[in-house]
C-alpha cells in the first residue's frame, strides 16, 4: 500500500475529554473515530489490527478444539425470559419493539442463544463440545469513557464449553486458562489471572485476565510473594486479631454533637478508634432496606454484596429514607436493636465487644457494643475491601493493589443455563441430565486498546510485530530525488514480493512530518531512503529501541525479512 493512497487522518492533537493514552493516540494516529458516545468507526489502520488482534484470538480458540459459529446480534426477549435474565438484567440490555409491538434485545452475551443450539445435543457421547464465535455485542454503559476501553458497542469472541459434569467443566475452563495465557501473550500482554466475581453471569466461579495500567477500571490485590491473585470484589486478607478487652455488661449512650464520620468518633470522649467502631451502610437491596455493617476503618465492596446478597439493584438509601425508617440521618445510625430490617455484616466483626456505633438518634452514639448480644445479624458475608499492605491470605507477604485493565473473563456456569432452558443430555444409564457449560470472554476492540496503553512512547504508538497495522514503512525522505525513489521501489517490490506488510511513505511531504506520523502510527521497522542512497545504502530503525543502522540496498529486504520471522517464531 501506498501513504498516499492510504486514508490515515493523523492529527496533531489529541481529543479535550481524552484521558486513556490509547484513547489519545488510536484518534491521533487515525485509527478510530467517535460516532456518538461509546460508538467508534475503525478506520484503515485500525481495522486492519482490530483484524489481527481477532485472527490471533480465532488462533488461540481452534487450537484446543473450539468450533465457529455465527449468531444473531438481535434477540427475541422470549430467550432471556426463559434464563430469567430479561427481569435480572439492569438497564444495560439494549431493548427495542418491532412492527408487530414483539419485544425485542440487542446482545450482549450470548449463553441463552448458544444453549438454545445446544439442545439439539441429545446424548452424553457428543460431549464434550466447545462452541464460540465472533460477533459484535451491545451494552447500555452508563459512562461510555476511554476510547476502546468502555464503549456500547463492540466485537466480542465468546466461548462455551459443553460438558457432562463438573469434572468435564473442570477440564474445559482449564484448557481456555491456558489457551487465554496464549493468546495474551501473543497478544504481548502480560495478562495476571486473578480470582474473580461472576456478576450477572452467575455460576461458581470465574477468573479474569487483568492487565496492570492506570487506564483500566479494576483493581486487584496481588501477593508481593507471587501466589494469590484477586480482583478486590473477591480478594480477601489475613487481619491482625483486635484486642477488644473484657466484655462489658453495659450498652452506654452518650452524646456526639455533630459527630458524622468514623475520624470525628475516635477524637470525642467515649468514642474509640476505627477498628473498634462499626460502620453502618444503610442499602437498598432489589428495593428492599437492608443494614450492611463492617469494621470502622474498613470499606464495603458493593459487588461482594451483591455477590453475598444476590442482590440485583443496589443503591446507598437517601437521607430521607434513613430518618423515616431508623429515626436519624448518615452519621448517627446503628443496628443496635434494629429488628425489622435485614443485617448483613462483614466476618472482621464477628464476635467483638466494646465498640462503638450511632444510635440512630442524631447526634447520639454507643459504646460498648457486644455484637453477639446487641446486634440481630441475620448473615455473615465477606464485604470488606482489602488494602494495600494486608497479609496475603495464604503466605502472610503483604498485598499490593494494582489498577488494572480487565482483557478476558471466564466463568463456570455450571447448570444454570441448561436447566432454565431444558438442554439435557441421556448419559450412560440412560438417565436424563442437564448439560454442565462454562462462558468465556474476550473483547477485540478492548485487547486492542490495552495492547496501546502497554505499547507507546511520548512519539506515538509501538505495535508489537503481531498486531501492527503494517509490519515495515518505506520512507522516501524527498520524492524530488530520483535515486531515492527509485531505491525505495525496488525495496517495496522486494519486500512485497517476500509477503512482508509494507507501506511506501511516498507523500510530497518533508521528511520531519513522515518520520513523525511513522513513529506516530507505531510500524515496527521503517526503511528510509535518502541521503545514504548515493553511497549504496539505506537507513533501517527500529521503532521499539529508535535504533538506525545503515545496511545496503540490496541486502535490505533480506534483513527486514529476517527480523521479522524472528518477531514472528515469539507469536
Amino acid at each position: 500500500m501506498r501513504w498516499s493512497r492510504l486514508f490515515v487522518p493523523t492529527l496533531r492533537d489529541a481529543p479535550a475529554d481524552a484521558e486513556a493514552a490509547s484513547h489519545k493516540l488510536l484518534v491521533r494516529g487515525g485509527f478510530i473515530r467517535q460516532l456518538h458516545a461509546g460508538h467508534y468507526s475503525l478506520l484503515p489502520l485500525g481495522l486492519r489490527v482490530h483484524d489481527k488482534v481477532e485472527n490471533i484470538v480465532r488462533q488461540g480458540m481452534d487450537e484446543i478444539g473450539a468450533q465457529e459459529f455465527l449468531l444473531p446480534a438481535m434477540h427475541p426477549a422470549s430467550i432471556w425470559q426463559r434464563s430469567g435474565r430479561w427481569e435480572s438484567v439492569g438497564p444495560e440490555m439494549f431493548r427495542l419493539q418491532d412492527r408487530k409491538e414483539a419485544d425485542l434485545a440487542l446482545g450482549m452475551t450470548h449463553e441463552e442463544v448458544f444453549t438454545e443450539i445446544a439442545r439439539e445435543i441429545t446424548s452424553y457421547r457428543s460431549l464434550p463440545q466447545i462452541w464460540y464465535q465472533i460477533q459484535w455485542k451491545f451494552r447500555d454503559e452508563p459512562r461510555p469513557k476511554s476510547g476502546l476501553l468502555r464503549v456500547r458497542e463492540f466485537a466480542m469472541k465468546d466461548s462455551y464449553s459443553f460438558d457432562l459434569d463438573d469434572a468435564g467443566l473442570d477440564h474445559s475452563f482449564e484448557i481456555h486458562r491456558e489457551a487465554y495465557a496464549r493468546i495474551f501473550e501473543r497478544l504481548s500482554l502480560d495478562a495476571i489471572a486473578v480470582q474473580a466475581s461472576s456478576g450477572m453471569m452467575g455460576g461458581t466461579g470465574s477468573v479474569e485476565f487483568m492487565v496492570a495500567s492506570p487506564a483500566g477500571e479494576d483493581d486487584i490485590a496481588r501477593c508481593s510473594g507471587g501466589g494469590y491473585a484477586a480482583n478486590v470484589e473477591r480478594a480477601t486478607s489475613q487481619l491482625a486479631p483486635v484486642d477488644d478487652g473484657d466484655s462489658s455488661d453495659e450498652l452506654t449512650r452518650f452524646p456526639t454533637p455533630g459527630v458524622r464520620t468514623i475520624a470525628a468518633l475516635e477524637t470525642v470522649e467515649g468514642g474509640a478508634p476505627a477498628h473498634r467502631q462499626i460502620k453502618t451502610m444503610v442499602m437498598v437491596l432489589d428495593g428492599s432496606m437492608t443494614l450492611a455493617l463492617v469494621r470502622g476503618d474498613h470499606q464495603l465492596n458493593l459487588q461482594k454484596l451483591a455477590d453475598g446478597t444476590g442482590a440485583v439493584d443496589i443503591r446507598p438509601a437517601e437521607p430521607a429514607e434513613t430518618l423515616e425508617r431508623l429515626g436519624a440521618h448518615p452519621g448517627s445510625l446503628g443496628a443496635v436493636g434494629v429488628k425489622d430490617l435485614p443485617i448483613v455484616a462483614d466476618h472482621a466483626l464477628r464476635g467483638r465487644r466494646n465498640l462503638a456505633t450511632g444510635a440512630n438518634t442524631d447526634d447520639w452514639h454507643y459504646s460498648g457494643v457486644d455484637i453477639d448480644r446487641d446486634i440481630a445479624v441475620d448473615e455473615w458475608l465477606d464485604l470488606r475491601e482489602v488494602s494495600a499492605g494486608e497479609p496475603c491470605v495464604k503466605c502472610g507477604q503483604p498485598l499490593e493493589v494494582i489498577r488494572c485493565i480487565e482483557t478476558g473473563h471466564i466463568f463456570k456456569l455450571g447448570r444454570r443455563y441448561a436447566e432454565a432452558m431444558g438442554a439435557t443430555v441421556l448419559d450412560a444409564d440412560g438417565v436424563e441430565r442437564p448439560i454442565t457449560m462454562g462462558s468465556y470472554g474476550i473483547g477485540i476492540g478492548r485487547a486492542m486498546a490495552a495492547v496501546a496503553e502497554v505499547h507507546h512512547d511520548d512519539r506515538g504508538l509501538v505495535w508489537p510485530v503481531a498486531v501492527a497495522p503494517y509490519e515495515t514503512v518505506i520512507t522516501v525522505a524527498s520524492m524530488r530525488d530520483e535515486a531515492a525513489v527509485a531505491a525505495a521501489e525496488r525495496l517495496y517490490r522486494e519486500l512485497q514480493g517476500s509477503g512482508v506488510e509494507v507501506l511506501l511513505d511516498d507523500r510530497d511531504a518533508r521528511a520531519g512530518v513522515k518520520f513523525a506520523d511513522s513513529e506516530l502510527v507505531g510500524i515496527p521497522w521503517r526503511i528510509t531512503a535518502g541521503r545514504a542512497v548515493a553511497d549504496g545504502e539505506v537507513e533501517l530503525t527500529e521503532r521499539t529501541t529508535g535504533d538506525t543502522q545503515r545496511v545496503g540496498i540490496g541486502d535490505a529486504g533480506a534483513r527486514v525479512a529476517t527480523l521479522l520471522d524472528s518477531a514472528r517464531s515469539l507469536t
